[in-house]
Formats: C-alpha cells, structure tokens, sequence
C-alpha cells in the first residue's frame, strides 16, 4: 500500500513523531516510523507564508547570503554577511529557541498551540535574539566601552558561528551584538523556520522614547546641551520585516511585516 500524508497548510511547526496503527479484528498493532520537523511553507497556498514569485521564494527563503547596508546617509558601506540556514544543526537550534522562551516557559500548551501562527513566532523570535529578558536569549548589546573581553560586534560576518557558540555556552547571551547583527541573526532563525525575511537599513534614525513624534534636545540659556533627554539619534538601523498574512487587521495588511530584535525597550 502507498500513502499519502498531508498536513494542513497552518498546522503547528516542530518536530513530530509518526507512528502506523493497524487495528485487525480485536489486534492492534503499532510501529514507530520515525520523526519529521514541520515547518511553514512559502511555497503552499494556503499557508499564511505563502509568496507567488519564485524570484522572491529564492530570495527571502533558499538565499543563505546577504548584504547589509551600514555606515550613515552620505557613506553607506555594504557588508557582506552569511546567513546559513540549512548548515547543520541550525534546525535543532532554531526549534531549541522556541522551547527556551519565556512564552514557552510560562504555558508550553498554549504556546506550542500557537506555533501555527507566524505572527507569534516571529514575535517570540524577536524576543529571544536578544538576552535583555533574562531568557537564555542569543546576543547582548553593547554600543560604547572596550570591547577587548569579548567580540567586537563589527568583527561578525554571519549568524552560524554566533548560533553555534549560544549553544555550546549552554545557552548563555553570546557577547556582544548591535543593530545588523541582531536583525542577521534574526534572518537566519526565521528562514531556517520557513518564513520569508529580509533585511531593511534606515540612515539618519531616531528612537522616540516618549511617543511625541519629535526628537527632543534641550539646552541652558548660554546654549550647552543638557543631557536629560531620553530620546536617541543614530546614523542608522537594521530590522527585519517578513511576509505573512494579517487576518487579524484585514488584508489591507497583508505583505511585509516589521520585526524588530535590537532591545531598545522593555519587551511585553
């Protein structure tokens, strides 16, 4: 006999195990036939992930290379950067950080019920990219003070080797990421999981702490600058965005959705 399994197009992702039962008369037999990892499919129609063009599929999802723009608005400098999902052991590490959440943590049920979803998995990825939650997460920011104790974050040119070394350090934040960083690393879980991601670099950015849609800078009557503003500017800063539905704010919503993993406030 030949069978043929399909899941549904927004089962859950993760590892599986599948077993045969044939049932004869008042016998039941069983047999392990193994394990298999589910993952979301851009190449489905039905899945929440799905992209049309396979230029773009290549691209966002099958590309393990890339380039990330840098530097500031009149001297923008690509850098090279690797991104290598299906290098071994990537999966394992990939599906690792999921477990290791603290949504996982706090209700494994209803969190691994919810991994159908990519909407929450890519917000638990953004999560766990960073270490600022004391979640076992992958990389810690530094952006000022020596470097000599650990990595220098502009000395990373690919996500493999930072993903290897969080795991051989049991877990532990790898030392030290900036803003390209964190969004490579983040390219690369999310690829590796099926969901198409790519890099974007904004110049002249600005983080708006206090939600007035202006930058403030103070200064004294004779003019010096006092340092009592929360607000931050910058030359730039890399993200991520990835491609899924949004049923739940129509499909005006639908295409590009921004992610965010450098840890610049307290994640809720």
């Amino acid at each position: 006999m030949n069978f043929t399994i399909s899941s549904p197009a927004n089962a859950v992702i993760g590892r599986y195990n599948l077993t045969l039962q044939v049932t004869s008369g008042n016998k039941i037999f069983t047999r392990f036939l193994g394990q298999f990892v589910l993952l979301f499919n851009p190449w489905c129609p039905g899945d929440d992930v799905y992209v049309a063009n396979e230029n773009e599929r290549q691209e966002y999802v099958l590309n393990e290379n890339g380039i990330i723009f840098v530097g500031n608005a009149r001297y923008i400098e690509a850098r090279g950067w690797y991104y290598g999902q299906f290098q071994d052991h990537l999966l394992n590490i990939c599906l690792t950080m999921l477990d290791l959440s603290l949504y996982y943590r706090q209700s494994p049920a209803i969190d691994v019920s919810r991994r159908g979803d990519p909407k929450y998995v890519g917000r638990v990825i953004s999560s766990m990219i960073n270490g600022n939650d004391n979640d076992n997460g992958v990389l810690l920011g530094k952006w000022q003070g020596s470097f000599h104790s650990h990595e220098n974050p502009s000395r990373w040119d690919g996500s493999v080797v930072i993903l290897q070394k969080w795991r051989q350090d049991n877990y532990r934040p790898v030392q030290y990421g900036q803003c390209w960083v964190f969004a490579g690393v983040m390219c690369t879980v999310l690829r590796c999981l099926g969901i198409p991601t790519r890099l974007v670099s904004n110049f002249n950015s600005a983080h708006d702490v206090d939600r007035n849609l202006s930058i403030d800078k103070y200064y004294d009557s004779s003019g010096k600058s006092l340092n009592i503003g929360k607000d931050s500017t910058w030359d730039y800063h890399v993200w991520n965005e990835s491609w899924f539905l949004r049923p739940d704010l129509g499909a005006a919503y639908n295409g590009w959705q921004v992610l965010d993993a450098t840890p610049q406030e307290q994640s809720k």
